[in-house]
């Protein structure tokens, strides 16, 4: 890898597109011709993208198998990854795979059927995570959604497309307060 492709690796970029393409397997990429915008994503002397942003929303996908190798076979640089939709698919939980993107900095999950609030907790690993989608699953009908995602995910400074203010840091303080029982210590005995 060259230094000039990494330099010119850059979230400036276009997209990858693979919107609206009725994907159903992450593996179905590697075949699949992406959408192409304004301005063309260039690529390496390879031929991957030199992108950092990946765009799979509005299509079939209801899991991420196989995601590092695809993504490592249509990027350049996949681990800056930047940025991931993922909205509107039939994802029903968060694949441990996105916290394998370190560099991952705006991840949308709007419009699948995550049901479960603790998967939240799962992207609590991404240090540069920023902006987070989840409205349009089944875990925005729990009491305390919005809370519960920004106690556990404090980076985050837009959640649902509407940015965090200190009035909602605070709120989210006072629930966790009220709702979030701390860990018991076990005190260790000492065995003869």
């Amino acid at each position: 890898m060259s230094s000039r492709d990494y330099m010119n690796t850059s979230v400036q970029e276009p997209p990858l597109d693979y919107s609206f393409k009725s994907v159903q397997m992450v593996q179905d990429l590697v075949t699949e011709e992406p959408r192409t915008g304004l301005r063309p994503v260039r690529h390496s002397k390879s031929g991957k993208s030199l992108t950092q942003s990946l765009w799979l929303n509005n299509n079939v996908l209801n899991d991420l198998k196989d995601f590092n190798q695809v993504v490592s076979q249509l990027l350049q640089h996949p681990e800056n990854l930047a940025w991931i939709d993922l909205s509107f698919n039939d994802l029903t939980t968060i694949d441990p795979v996105l916290t394998t993107f370190f560099n991952l900095s705006v991840l949308y999950l709007h419009g699948n059927g995550i049901h479960r609030l603790g998967e939240v907790n799962k992207l609590a690993v991404l240090p540069r995570l920023r902006s987070l989608t989840l409205h349009g699953n089944p875990i925005e009908e729990e009491k305390g959604y919005r809370q519960y995602v920004l106690c556990n995910l404090p980076r985050i400074t837009t959640f649902d497309f509407s940015g965090v203010t200190r009035a909602d840091r605070s709120t989210a303080e006072v629930w966790k307060r009220m709702n979030i029982k701390p860990k018991k210590v076990r005190a260790k005995q000492d065995v003869l």
